[in-house]
């Protein structure tokens, strides 16, 4: 069956499912699915087919569907369409056959074992080759078929979530769509086998024909559900217990709209109570829920009419909670209007003030305050009547109630009460009828029933907001606010407040501030006593609160005294309630920080508010509404008549003087509050300077106590009235003559509240300004002026005329100094505040005379200063901002104009300096002396006043390890900090006193005083006075207060000492005498410094031992240094001439020139020592150098003329010093001083080298006998170092360009030229070559010719030093014939200064100047070989050179070509003299090697001449074969062409044929010619002809086809040339050997260096 319906066609599928209904399988199988419970496999395999074929006779057939909805609830069917996954899964017992599985396992079978599969794979490897051999076929592996699975076919499938189904079938439910459980079960159970037996029954009963099941009507009645109301498919019960945390999937509702028809059908027809009740819970629930499914509830009217009608609390409740769920839709809230339901609403609202058991709110026991004997007549409210025109009453509620138990007052009796617009029957009064006529128990109590109502006003406010989207007001006011804002509604909601419920008064305030958002009406909701009823909460929830005043308090048309404080009082309605300030916090902050501190503690400048305040508040308020609370519990809908309450004086601000918004006390107390923000600096101080006006204007009260008794009619007698009694009266009046309800007593109710307002007051009555308010005002303005300088700038004060008055009455006060209220400190601050804050304002000051004023105050205070006065103290800090407030005001000339004017204040200035003990003070003083110091008039004054005497000794009580320490300080605790300040401020002091600072606006500079500078460079040096220009004063004091020796300064305790004690005797003088000394310390001389030599400001000695100090000015200290020497000229020329005459002085004058003569040489060590460490300085001696030059001439003065030489040698770095020096023409001086000086040799070397970058110092060098100088000292000194460095100083004279080539040529007249070149390569070389012994190509020198040239020159030098010593300008020439000449050298040929013979005996010999050689070796070759008749030795030494040369230096043969050589060779070859034609041919042999020499050949005419000297000279044929083959084998075209057009190839083969026997080596011959004809053979463009020459021939014949090389030695032919080989190793002394072992150490240092 289940394979028909799944796979068969649509039509066979559809008659199945037909058939089981028919046949009654369906019933029969839903028993099995549901029902079967077993372990047993079978059956449980048979549930689940049973279980998978009702799910396919169900799926798409609407009649089986049917009849399942039939037999089940709803509830239980919806899991068929629900996505959840199930639980609990069971195996599947019906699909257990595993197709693909199957499928593997039959391929898997035919497999064999993977290691069988291997051995038979490596068998058949084996056997393939021998199955080829016998024939036999390769082995065929039989392929297997792939199995293929028929993919199944479903037709229909049932997509219901049947396993959900079953599993929730089977568990217990209780839910609002569903009950089931075993009951209903079993009864499930009992239905199909009951139906399952009858039609069985049937069936075999009816056996002679079809039988089918009546399924249409087959139907499961559960009757254990009988007793559960049901509407729709929801249970009632089940739905108004459901949780509304319930999930949303569990919770949702289906068909909401019909459920919710369907409950209010119901909820109309059914005649209970109860059964309504529970059809509107219900619909509350589902319309909360399903609103937006529901829609708009068109019998909204009818439900707010049975509100107004019902009289049991259980529907009023019901109905109130639906009417809540009612207003989720818009349109609700309109029906809800149009039918009154506001009235109504706020009609319940009113029954919250019956509410007597809830919870106590802290403090509310002691807020309503009521007399005993007021409580009866207050709630005595009720009027009733039974017959027309019958009154009856007053009667309490109590009475009432008692009334009606009685039956004397039914429903029908007409009462009234205050509050109501008439007569209404007593079932039409909310508060009767909810109290006396209702019935059942309600739901919610009262003040639930108010807060829900609340809730219900708020979300319909919420529809409606009084401004659009744009943020325009929106009018007419929408009509929910307007019908809550009208009179009837209101005044009772605003009196919930008085419930003290947190929730009703939370919900009120947050109502109340929607309402008036953007209301017109919003200005008369004070009447209403709102502010009061809010006022009076003693709960903690009063953020909304807090917002509802921020935006009503300042809304209110309310009358206001005209006696108020501020603006801002007049305008808040609460300004009566609370204290100034906090009504200001609540206008300039948010409603949260305003209800942070209305709950707490809090003390500050802005705000003084605490609990004990706000209880009292409370109190005040309470006891001024007296009766209207109690009256609120027996008449709940009882109107409060609004009256105006008075001022509440609180006792904590009795003392604190309030402004703008702050309390002046607080914000003073810079301790406890040191940096207050102020909002507004500028409107504090107006309101300040208003508040100081008004205090010093302050008058007694005009009433007096016995006035306010006669205003209020109360008597007069002795003593006062109790409060209680007041206030009766004054309610009495206040409601007699209130304006609204008596116009014409608007004067007389003014009277009544100040009457009253007077009385209540606790404030004290004073006499007059109060002096501690007037303190708290000055200093108030101090902090402001202090912290708003940028601000308050632009302003100009306004409160000097009250200020200077202040100061002036304060001055002439004889109690000044005993008073509680230190006035004048305040005052005189404030004056240095105001003028420091806007510097204009001194001027305004001036202007008003406050500098009179304040100098009078100045000295009243200067006058009680002592040794013993504290900085506490009154006249201290008078002198503190006096002093101050003068510093600012000398930035004015006016006010500098007036200072002048009064002399007594510099003189009281100085005298403050006096006492060391008010440090602070003094700080403030040396800061207002400098600020004096703009003026020179002022300066001038206080210099007169010795003001010097004091600043300068405080300066030595400075200690720079505590600005060093890092350690954190303050003056406040660190009283040293403050003597370092002050010793800071005393340097600034001087340095502007004098003039030190130069700063760029010049209205701020102070003007340069001479004679104040004259006295400080004095006593402080004037190093350390020019420090006074360097704004950052701790250097300076660090230097004072420590010891120091540099070369500006020679400072320690004795040069302190010797000042602190001229400045303390000065200035004991000063005070008490007036007198001191006339210089003021111009004069004052330091005695240690009168011994020092001091040249510029700077200790000479010092210097010398310290030469790398840095120098503020070092080109000034050497043209002080020169003038100096200058000075000392003649003294210098004088000693010179005693030494030269050898005169002897006397003993004094012995010690007199030995002081002078070291101040000579500290002297010039200095300038020494300047020029060495600061470069650029040397400059300054242009001008001087005869003068320094000649000091080198004092020969017994050995010390100056070093240090003269020294100082010589540091300036010959500076090229203009060089230029100046041979300008002077004083080389001789350094001359003389090579031999004066020999222990400064070096020195005197390394100068003259520094010199000789002069071409003009050379040339007088050479002129003033250098030469020879040097010379003596390169041959016969014995420290190597001077003779290296003599070499050094020759190279750099030889490498002058102009005088160089005579220097050579002179040193060429006493040594080889080889020592100049090695001079100039290696200095240390020269020397060793001069020592040693040698003879090779380049030198030959031995111990004689050394002797000869040292002997030589000792001779001349010493001739020319004593010449030179009488005539410094003495010339020394040399004779042109002269000439040093060494017998060693005589007889040799020497090119290029290279000796021939000795070269040619070593050519591997490595040249100095190689190419130089070859060019003069050419050169005289080529004159000789023109010659007719050479010298036949000189050519073949000659010829002999230069194969050498071309052999070990092949690179040379580049050169020949260009040199213009290879002509004059190939001439050479005509020539007629046997003799030249060899040597040209060993000459072109060389040659031939070099392809750019034969590329030459070829321009010129070469083979021609080669084949004359073959002729000439046989025995060189086979020398110019080889050349032959040379230059052919490079390819070069033309000498081809040349050797055809000589017949150079015809000439060579008949040397080859006849006529070589005679040479020496004729088979090596005939080789080379071979060699030469095959390498013409090779020619590109002429080797055709070549051929057809050589193929003619028949001698070419045997030599073509054969190699010769076997025939051809690697030794040159020419091998008689080719000398001894050395090595080819570079340098000097190469060859060089001694004639004999050194019998004697030689000098130091001096060794020999191979290079």
């Amino acid at each position: 069956m289940k394979a028909i319906i799944e796979e068969g066609d649509a039509e066979i599928a559809a008659k199945m499912q037909d058939l089981a209904l028919a046949e009654g399988a369906l019933p029969k199988h839903l028993h099995t699915a549901m029902f079967t419970q077993s372990s047993d496999n079978r059956m449980l395999t048979n549930r689940q087919l049973s279980r998978h074929l009702v799910g396919l006779w169900v799926t798409g057939h609407p009649t089986a569907m049917g009849l399942l909805r039939r037999l089940l609830p709803s509830g239980l069917l919806s899991y068929l369409d629900s996505t959840d996954d199930v639980p609990i899964h069971e195996d599947d017992k019906l699909h257990v056959r595993d197709n693909v599985k199957l499928a593997q396992d039959h391929q898997n079978k035919h497999k064999k074992n993977l290691h069988i599969q291997m051995i038979e794979k490596k068998v058949d490897q084996v056997l393939q080759h021998w199955r080829a051999r016998i024939g036999l076929e390769s082995k065929q592996h039989k392929e297997q078929l792939p199995i293929t699975l028929r993919k199944r076919r479903q037709r229909i499938k049932s997509e219901a979530n049947w396993p959900l189904f079953y599993y929730h079938f089977n568990i217990d439910h209780s839910k609002p769509n569903l009950i089931w459980n075993y009951k209903t079960r079993e009864e499930l159970r009992e239905a199909l086998e009951n139906e399952m037996r009858a039609f069985n029954v049937d069936k075999e009963l009816g056996s002679n024909c079809i039988i089918g099941w009546n399924h249409q009507e087959f139907e499961v009645q559960y009757h254990c559900l009988s007793d559960e109301i049901k509407i729709g498919d929801y249970y009632l019960r089940l739905l108004l217990e459901e949780d509304d945390n319930e999930s949303e999937e569990v919770s949702a509702i289906k068909r909401s709209y019909e459920f919710f028809n369907d409950l209010y059908h119901r909820f109309l027809l059914t005649p209970k109570i109860n059964m309504k009740c529970m059809c509107l819970q219900a619909m509350t629930i589902v319309y909360g829920r399903c609103h937006d499914e529901i829609g708009a509830f068109n019998d909204t009217r009818y439900i707010v009419g049975m509100l107004e009608r019902c009289t049991d609390r259980l529907e009023r409740d019901r109905l109130v909670m639906f009417l809540n769920k009612l207003i989720l839709h818009p349109r609700n809230v309109k029906e809800i209007m149009d039918a009154n339901g506001i009235k109504t609403l706020v009609d319940l609202l009113t029954l919250a003030h019956l509410h007597i058991t809830r919870a106590t709110v802290p403090l509310q026991t002691n807020v309503i305050e009521a007399g005993a004997d007021m409580k009866r007549e207050s709630e005595k409210e009720w009027y009733y009547g039974n017959r027309d025109k019958e009154r009856l009453g007053p009667y309490s509620y109590d009475e009432l109630k008692r009334f009606y138990d009685e039956g004397t007052v039914h429903a029908k009796t007409r009462c009234w009460a205050q509050g109501m617009d008439g007569w209404r029957p007593l079932q039409s009064v909310p508060q009767l009828k909810w109290t006396l006529l209702a019935t059942g128990q309600a739901v919610m109590n009262e003040s639930d029933l108010g807060c829900l109502i609340l809730n219900m006003f708020i979300k319909m406010c919420e529809y409606y907001p009084s401004r659009d989207v744009d943020g325009a007001i929106v009018r007419p006011l929408p009509r929910i606010k307007r019908n809550l804002s009208d009179a009837m509604c209101l005044p009772h909601i605003v009196q919930l407040l008085l419930t003290f419920d947190p929730i009703l008064v939370e919900k009120v305030a947050y109502l109340l501030h929607e309402i008036m958002a953007d209301n017109p009406n919003v200005s008369r909701l004070y009447l209403n006593g709102v502010f009061f009823f809010i006022m009076m909460y003693t709960g903690s929830n009063v953020l909304p609160i807090a917002r509802f005043l921020k935006y009503t308090h300042v809304k209110q048309a309310f009358r206001s005294d005209e006696n108020q404080t501020s603006d801002l009082m007049s305008r808040s309605v609460l300004g009566h309630i609370l204290p100034e300030a906090m009504v200001c916090y609540l206008e300039n902050y948010s409603p949260e920080k305003f209800a942070q501190i209305f709950l707490g503690e809090f003390d500050t400048p802005e705000a003084i508010w605490n609990a004990e305040m706000r209880r009292l508040m409370i109190e005040k308020i309470a006891s001024h509404l007296v009766d209207f609370s109690p009256r609120l519990m027996s008449n709940t809908r009882a109107l409060y008549q609004y009256c105006p309450i008075p001022v509440i004086n609180y006792p904590q601000l009795e003392n604190e003087l309030f402004c703008n918004i702050y309390y002046l006390k607080h914000l003073c107390d810079t301790t406890k509050f040191p940096d207050w923000p102020i909002k507004d600096p500028v409107k504090l101080l107006k309101d300040i300077l208003e508040a100081w006006k008004k205090e010093v204007e302050k008058k007694p009260s005009s009433m007096s106590l016995e006035e306010a008794y006669q205003v209020l009619n109360l008597k007069t007698g002795e003593g006062g009235h109790e409060e209680s009694k007041v206030r009766k009266a004054y309610f009495r009046l206040a409601q007699k003559y209130h304006p609204d309800k008596n116009p014409e007593g608007r004067d007389m109710f003014e009277k009544v509240n100040k009457a009253y307002e007077f009385l209540c007051s606790k404030s004290k009555v004073t006499d007059g300004p109060d002096p501690q308010n007037i303190v708290l005002i000055l200093k108030a303005q101090c902090i402001l002026f202090s912290r708003y300088r940028e601000e308050l700038h632009p302003y100009k004060y306004a409160g000097y005329p009250m200020l200077i008055k202040t100061i002036r009455m304060e001055t002439k006060d004889d109690q000044l100094f005993s008073k509680s209220a230190p006035l004048l400190a305040a005052a005189s601050e404030l004056a240095f505040h105001t003028v420091n804050c806007s510097a204009l304002n001194a001027e305004e000051l001036r202007r008003e005379s406050g500098i009179q004023a304040l100098q009078e105050a100045f000295t009243r205070c200067v006058n009680v200063l002592g040794s013993s006065s504290k900085p506490e103290e009154l006249s201290v800090q008078v002198c503190i901002h006096i002093s101050r407030c003068y510093a600012v005001a000398s930035q004015f000339k006016g006010c500098r104009e007036r200072i002048q004017e009064e002399p007594t204040i510099i003189r009281d200035l100085c005298r403050i300096l006096y006492y060391k003990n008010l440090t602070k003070l003094c700080t403030v003083v040396a800061d207002c002396i400098s600020a004096f110091c703009v003026d020179f008039y002022l300066q001038s004054q206080l210099f007169q006043s010795g003001v010097l005497w004091h600043l300068l000794l405080y300066l030595f009580n400075y200690d720079y390890t505590l600005e060093e320490s890092g350690v954190e300080k303050s003056d406040e605790s660190n009283k040293q900090e403050i003597s370092n300040q002050l010793a800071k401020l005393c340097i600034k002091a001087c340095a502007r006193l004098g003039g030190y600072y130069i700063q760029q606006e010049e209205a701020e500079s102070p003007p340069d005083n001479p004679a104040v500078k004259k006295s400080l460079s004095a006593m402080l040096t004037p190093y350390m006075s020019r420090k006074l220009a360097n704004e950052n004063s701790a250097e300076l004091l660090k230097i004072l207060n420590s010891n120091t020796e540099n070369p500006y300064l020679i400072w320690d305790n004795a040069t302190r000492g010797q000042l602190t004690e001229f400045l303390t005797d000065q200035q004991q003088k000063m005070i008490k005498t007036g007198e001191c000394d006339q210089d003021f310390g111009g004069m004052f001389v330091f005695e240690i410094h009168a011994k020092e030599l001091i040249v510029g400001e700077i200790f000479v000695r010092v210097y010398n031992e310290q030469p790398t100090f840095p120098l503020e000015n070092a080109k000034g200290f050497t043209i002080d240094l020169l003038d100096f020497l200058g000075s000392q000229a003649q003294y210098l020329h004088s000693l010179l001439m005693l030494k030269q005459s050898n005169q002897k002085s006397s003993e004094e004058q012995g010690s007199s020139q030995i002081s002078r003569l070291s101040q000579v040489e500290m002297a010039l060590e200095a300038l020494r020592n300047v020029i060495k460490n600061n470069p650029g300085v040397e400059i300054q001696c242009i001008g001087h150098f005869k003068l320094l030059f000649c000091l080198l001439r004092l020969d017994n003065c050995a010390k100056l003329q070093q240090l003269a030489l020294e100082v010589v040698n540091c300036v010959s770095a500076n090229q203009e010093c060089v230029k100046d020096i041979a300008a002077a023409e004083v080389l001789s001086y350094l001359l003389l001083a090579i031999q004066a000086l020999p222990s400064c040799r070096v020195l005197t070397l390394e100068s003259l080298a520094s010199l000789m970058s002069s071409t003009k110092i050379v040339k007088e060098a050479l002129a003033k006998g250098a030469t020879v100088y040097l010379l003596d000292l390169f041959c016969n000194a014995t420290n190597p170092a001077v003779r290296e460095k003599t070499a050094e100083l020759f190279a750099k004279m030889l490498s002058d360009k102009l005088v160089g080539p005579k220097v050579r040529i002179i040193l060429g007249k006493f040594l080889p030229g080889i020592f100049m070149d090695a001079m100039r390569d290696s200095p240390e070389a020269s020397v060793h070559m001069f020592e040693g012994t040698h003879e090779n190509p380049e030198l030959i020198w031995n111990d004689e010719s050394r002797e000869k040239v040292s002997s030589e020159v000792k001779k001349m030098k010493d001739q020319h030093y004593k010449a030179q010593r009488d005539n410094p300008d003495i010339k020394w020439n040399l004779s042109e014939e002269f000439n040093v000449v060494y017998n060693e050298v005589a007889g040799e040929l020497v090119v290029g200064g290279v000796f021939l013979r000795l070269f040619i005996a070593n050519p591997g010999w490595v040249l100095r100047k190689p190419k130089e050689f070859l060019t003069e070796l050419l050169e005289i070759w080529s004159k000789l070989v023109a010659l007719d008749k050479p010298d036949g030795e000189k050519l073949e030494t000659l010829t002999s050179a230069v194969v050498c040369l071309f052999s070990s230096n092949n690179s040379l043969l580049d050169q020949v070509p260009s040199l213009g050589y290879i002509p004059k060779v190939f001439a050479a070859m005509k020539q007629k003299n046997d003799a030249i034609p060899k040597s040209a041919i060993q000459v072109c042999h060389q040659l031939a090697s070099n392809e750019i020499c034969i590329r030459a050949m070829g321009q010129v005419e070469s083979i021609g001449p080669i084949k004359i000297a073959m002729k000439i000279r046989r025995d060189a044929i086979a020398l110019a074969a080889e050349a032959l083959s040379k230059m052919f084998d490079k390819g070069e075209e033309e000498l081809v062409a040349q050797a055809l057009k000589t017949e150079m190839v015809q000439y060579l083969l008949r040397l080859l044929e006849a006529g070589l026997e005679s040479l020496d080596n004729p088979a090596s011959t005939k080789a080379q010619i071979v060699k030469a004809l095959k390498a013409m053979q090779r020619s590109l463009q002429y080797a055709e002809q070549i051929n057809t020459i050589l193929d003619g021939s028949l001698t070419w014949r045997d030599y073509k086809d054969q190699k010769h090389d076997l025939f051809i030695s690697d030794n040159q032919i020419a091998g008689y040339l080719t000398g001894p080989t050395g090595p080819s190793v570079a340098g000097y002394l190469t060859a060089g050997t001694r004639s004999a072992m050194p019998d004697k150490p030689p000098p130091l240092d001096h060794h020999e260096d191979h290079h």
